[in-house]
């Protein structure tokens, strides 16, 4: 009796195993149903996030980084120095042209290429437009303003407190040639360096704005008229194949030429 006692329980704890080692196996038919919702559900959470974005509706996105956050409340590090640093100052003289200057100038170790932008394209330009300065080079820009009829005195007031200046930079290789399409090529690397309000001084009154003014455009004018004239020679011109003639052989043979009566070129 006791043998046969034994050897039910041996029984009973056989299947009492069996029934545990097939609750801990996975069932395929439940896990390929788990994976079927769990397809359901990525797809209408995809969908929701799809609609929302439709309807302008903002959708919650991954917790950013510490570095990015750190990237984005950090400003853009400046490569241009403006002087004047925030402002551009016109004279105000309704009906005439105007003009006012800035200094540009680059302060990083690379070259850098500068454009304008203003708010006013149809009464504004600038020279020059843009351009590329090598390492700690500057130059005086000129922006002309064509200065309208008050009309009305407060609707001139607001078109004045609007017009307004951007400045951008790009960094760019040594040799680069300008071209305003450099900044839409490489738009995530442009900068913005500074946004200009425009200032309309009364010529008839003195002030230190209006003084420096007048210097710098000096400046530029005179810049201008050096970059008009020819380059000076700086050396013996160099003819066909590597002959040299210095201006002394040359001017010994023209009179020579002339002794004999030889006609000369007038362009020589």
């Amino acid at each position: 009796m006791a043998t046969k006692l034994k050897s039910s329980e041996v029984k009973l704890w056989r299947l009492c195993n069996f029934w545990q080692s097939n609750s801990n196996t996975p069932n395929t038919t439940q896990t390929s149903s788990s994976s079927t919702q769990q397809l359901h559900q990525n797809h209408h959470s995809y969908r929701s996030n799809y609609d929302s974005i439709q309807q302008g509706i903002s959708v919650p996105r991954s917790k950013p980084t510490v570095s990015s956050v750190a990237r984005s409340l950090l400003p853009a590090k400046r490569r241009l120095r403006l002087d004047p640093p925030n402002h551009l100052y016109f004279p105000d003289e309704p009906g005439k042209q105007v003009r006012s200057a800035v200094r540009i100038k680059n302060t990083s170790k690379s070259h850098v290429a500068f454009k304008f932008q203003t708010t006013a394209p149809k009464s504004c330009y600038m020279r020059p437009p843009g351009g590329i300065l090598a390492p700690g080079e500057s130059i005086v820009a000129t922006v002309f303003k064509f200065m309208e009829q008050p009309e009305n005195n407060e609707k001139m007031q607001d078109l004045k407190r609007k017009v307004k200046f951007k400045i951008m930079s790009l960094k760019v290789k040594e040799g680069t040639e300008y071209a305003p399409e450099l900044f839409d090529e490489q738009r995530d690397q442009v900068n913005v360096e500074r946004v200009l309000r425009a200032i309309f001084l009364d010529p008839d009154r003195p002030s230190s704005a209006l003084e420096k003014l007048k210097r710098q455009l000096a400046e530029a004018d005179a810049a201008v008229e050096i970059r008009k004239k020819p380059a000076a020679d700086s050396g013996p011109k160099v003819v066909g194949e590597g002959l040299v003639i210095n201006e002394w052989k040359e001017r010994r043979e023209k009179y020579l030429a002339q002794q004999q009566g030889e006609a000369i070129d007038p362009s020589i």
